[in-house]
C-alpha cells in the first residue's frame, strides 16, 4: 500500500495516523511490516512531511519515538503507540492487553524501546540478520498443509503397525489381553475408570472391535494425507489413538506414542476445518499463530528436555563424552549403519557426543528466535533426527519430529520447493483474509493457557524443580494426565552399557532345545541388523527392556512364555521363526546371553554381524500346567 500523501488534519481523520521518521532505515522496516499486518486499518506516514499538521505532536519527538495520532486527536508515543498499532490486527491485540494490564510489563516496554530507538544502527542490523530483508510478515499456510501431509502420514503408519500385531499382543488370546484388563480396572476403580482411561474399548474391546479401531485410524490417516475433512479426521484419529494406549500397556509406553496423541491434538487447532482443503479447492485460511507457537514449544520441549535429562541423570557415560561408544550396539533395533558407526574412532565417538548436546541443549531456543535464526534451528534438528534414523529403527518418531520441524519454516522456503501450480492452489487469496473469528481466538488463548501450564508443569518436574508448583496446577494437570496433552520428554537419559538378550527355548522332552526367532531383534548371530522404521515390532522391543531387569519386573514375559506353550497362533503370528509349528512344546525356558557387535576383522573370517556369551537363566524351565 503506498504512503498517505496528504493525510487529513487530525480533527478529520477517518482512522489513526502513526507517524514515523522516514529517514530511517529500520523505522521503515518496521512501518513495512505494521502496515501488512494491520490491513489499512492504520495510515502511515513521514513525519517529516505531516508532522507540522498536529501542533499537539512537540518539534522532533516523531524522530525520537512513533507517534500514533487518533481520530479524537489523541496522541500516543513510543512503546504504547506501537502496541495500539498493532491492536489492530486481531492476532496481535493481546500484547496491549499485557501492556496496559500486567504489572511490569509497560515500565519494561518503555525501557526496551527507549534503548532500541537510541541504537538503531544495532538493531537494523540485528533485525536485517535474524528476520531479513523482507518486510512482510512470515506465512505458514504451506507448512501448514505439509505438516498435516506428513501428520497423516505418520497416523497412516502408526496404525497400520499396529493392525498387523494388536490381536497378538492385546486381543483375547494376546499376550496382555485388553478384554481382562479393562475389566480388572473396572472392578477396582468403579466410575473413576472411565476418567482414567478414556479408551473407545469400554464399548467392546474384542478381537473385531480392535482391528477396526486400527482400520479406521489408518483410514482416518489417508484422509488427513489427501485433505479430506481434514478437522474431523484429526478428531477422530486422536480419539482413536487415545483409545489405544490404555489398554496397550507395556507395548504402548513409548515416548513417540505420547507425541503423536499431543501433537494430533494440537493439529486439531491448526487444520483449516473445510470439508476439502487441496487439492479441490482454492485457497487456504491463515494459520493460526498460537498453535503455530505452541507447536514449537512442543518441539523445543522435546529435544531441550532430551538434553536435560542427559546431564541431569548424573550418568558418567554423557559427562565423559562416552555415551556413543556403547549406543550404537546396545539401543533396541540398531540398523545395519549402526555396525559402521560403532567402528569409527574413540576421538570421533566423543566429538559426536558433543554435537548431540549442542543441538539438544542450544539449538531448540532457535526455533523461538525470529524467522531466519529459526531455519537455522529447524535444519540443524533435522539433520539430528535424520543422524538418528540412519543408525537406530525408532519406529515413526524421527518422521514426527522432522514434521514438527518442517512446521518451523515459513512459506517462503516452500514457495520454492513446491510445484509453483501447488503453491497457488494452496495460497489463493485466502492467504491475506483475517486467520479467525473472536471466538476462535479466545478458544486458542483459552487452550495455550490450559497447555501452557501443563507443560510447564510437566517440564519444571523434570528438572528437578516440580517442588515449585502449586498444589492446585498439580492436581490440575494431574486430572488432565491421561488425555496426555502436554507431556514430559527426554530420551536415553541413561546409556546402557552392555546388550543382553534374552533367548527363549522350547523342549519337547526337556533334553534337547529349540529357540524361538524374533523378526528383528538380535539373535541369530549371522543375521544383518535390519532396516524396520517407522513401522514398529512392538514385542521386540519391550524385549529389549525386559532384558534390563528381570521377569519378575515385567509380568507380560510370563504370559508371553504362557501363550508359547499354548502354541497361541495370534502369538507364534509375531515371532520369525516357531521351531513347534506341529505341536507347542513341552518345556519352556528363557537364557539371557550378553551380545556385541563384532569387529572389521572377526566379519570377515565369520561373516557374523554379532559375538555373544552367555549370562545367566532368565526364566527357570516351566512346563504347561504351571
Amino acid at each position: 500500500m503506498p504512503e498517505s500523501e496528504n493525510p487529513a488534519p487530525s480533527s478529520i481523520l477517518d482512522r489513526p495516523l502513526l507517524l514515523y521518521d522516514g529517514d530511517c532505515g529500520f523505522c521503515r522496516f518496521w512501518v513495512a511490516r505494521w502496515r501488512s499486518v494491520t490491513r489499512g486499518a492504520v495510515d502511515f506516514t513521514p513525519a517529516q512531511r505531516e508532522a507540522s499538521r498536529f501542533p499537539q505532536i512537540a518539534p522532533g519527538a516523531a524522530a525520537r519515538a512513533v507517534q500514533l495520532v487518533m481520530p479524537n486527536g489523541e496522541v500516543y508515543a513510543g512503546a504504547e503507540a506501537v502496541f495500539r498499532v498493532l491492536a489492530y490486527a486481531p492476532e496481535e491485540r493481546w500484547k496491549l492487553g499485557l501492556y496496559r494490564h500486567l504489572p511490569g510489563f509497560r515500565p519494561l516496554a518503555d525501557w526496551i524501546y527507549t534503548r532500541i530507538a537510541a541504537h538503531r544502527p544495532f538493531f537494523s542490523w540485528l533485525a536485517s540478520f535474524s528476520i531479513g530483508r523482507d518486510p512482510e510478515p512470515a506465512s505458514y499456510e504451506l507448512s501448514r498443509w505439509v505438516f498435516l501431509r506428513l501428520l497423516g502420514l505418520v497416523y497412516f503408519l502408526a496404525f497400520l503397525s499396529l493392525r498387523v500385531q494388536i490381536i497378538g499382543l492385546l486381543g483375547a488370546h494376546g499376550i496382555l489381553p485388553a478384554s481382562q484388563s479393562l475389566q480388572a480396572l473396572r472392578n477396582y476403580l468403579g466410575v473413576d475408570s472411565y476418567h482414567l482411561l478414556p479408551t473407545l474399548t469400554w464399548f467392546s474391546s474384542s478381537d473385531a472391535s480392535l482391528k477396526l479401531l486400527c482400520s479406521g485410524g489408518a483410514a482416518l490417516g489417508l484422509l488427513i494425507l489427501l485433505g479430506v475433512a481434514t478437522g474431523p479426521a484429526l478428531v477422530l484419529a486422536w480419539a482413536l489413538y487415545l483409545s489405544i494406549i490404555p489398554i496397550g500397556r507395556d507395548f504402548l509406553a513409548f515416548q513417540w506414542d505420547l507425541l503423536l496423541v499431543e501433537t494430533g491434538f494440537l493439529a486439531i487447532f491448526l487444520a483449516p476445518w473445510r470439508p476439502l482443503e487441496a487439492p479441490w479447492v482454492k485457497g487456504s485460511p491463515r494459520a493460526p499463530g498460537v498453535v503455530l507457537w505452541l507447536l514449537r514449544w512442543l518441539l523445543f520441549r522435546l529435544m531441550f528436555l532430551s538434553g536435560c535429562v542427559k546431564l541431569l541423570s548424573g550418568d558418567p557415560n554423557w559427562r565423559n563424552l562416552t555415551a556413543l561408544g556403547y549406543h550404537y550396539w546396545t539401543q533396541p533395533i540398531p540398523t545395519p549403519l549402526a555396525w559402521y558407526a560403532a567402528q569409527l574412532p574413540v576421538w570421533f565417538q566423543k566429538l559426536s557426543v558433543v554435537g548431540v548436546f549442542a543441538t539438544e541443549l542450544a539449538v531448540p531456543f532457535l526455533v523461538l528466535m525470529p524467522r531466519r535464526l529459526r531455519r537455522i534451528g529447524a535444519v540443524l534438528l533435522i539433520a539430528l533426527q535424520l543422524m538418528i534414523a540412519s543408525t537406530g529403527n525408532y519406529a515413526f518418531f524421527n518422521l514426527l519430529a522432522i514434521g514438527l520441524c518442517l512446521l518451523v519454516l515459513d512459506d517462503a522456503i516452500w514457495r520454492r520447493a513446491l510445484p509453483r501450480r501447488l503453491v497457488m492452489r494452496i495460497s489463493g487469496d485466502n492467504a491475506t483474509r483475517p486467520g479467525s473469528t473472536a471466538a476462535g481466538r479466545v478458544l486458542r488463548a483459552i487452550l495455550a493457557a490450559v497447555l501452557l501450564t501443563i507443560s510447564i508443569s510437566e517440564m519444571m518436574g523434570t528438572l528437578g524443580a516440580g517442588f515449585l508448583v502449586p498444589w492446585v496446577v498439580d492436581d490440575f494437570v494431574e486430572w488432565l494426565s491421561p488425555y496426555y496433552m502436554a507431556n514430559s520428554y527426554g530420551l536415553f537419559a541413561v546409556m546402557t552399557t552392555s546388550r543382553i538378550e534374552i533367548v527363549i527355548e522350547g523342549s519337547a522332552d526337556g533334553r534337547t532345545w529349540l529357540p524361538y526367532e524374533f523378526k528383528y531383534k538380535p539373535g541369530d548371530l549371522g543375521r544383518r541388523p535390519p532396516w524396520v522404521a517407522p513401522y514398529q515390532p512392538r514385542l521386540d522391543w519391550q524385549m529389549w527392556f525386559a532384558a534390563l531387569g528381570t521377569y519378575q519386573q515385567n509380568p507380560w514375559f510370563a504370559s508371553l512364555l504362557e501363550r508359547l506353550l499354548e502354541g497361541t497362533p495370534e502369538v507364534t503370528a509375531l515371532l520369525a521363526h516357531n521351531p513347534f509349528p506341529n505341536a507347542p512344546p513341552h518345556y519352556i525356558r528363557a537364557i539371557s546371553y550378553e551380545y556385541h557387535f563384532t569387529d572389521f576383522t572377526a566379519r570377515r573370517r565369520t561373516g557374523n554381524w554379532w559375538t555373544r556369551e552367555p549370562v545367566r537363566v532368565y526364566f527357570p524351565i516351566v512346563s504347561r500346567g504351571h
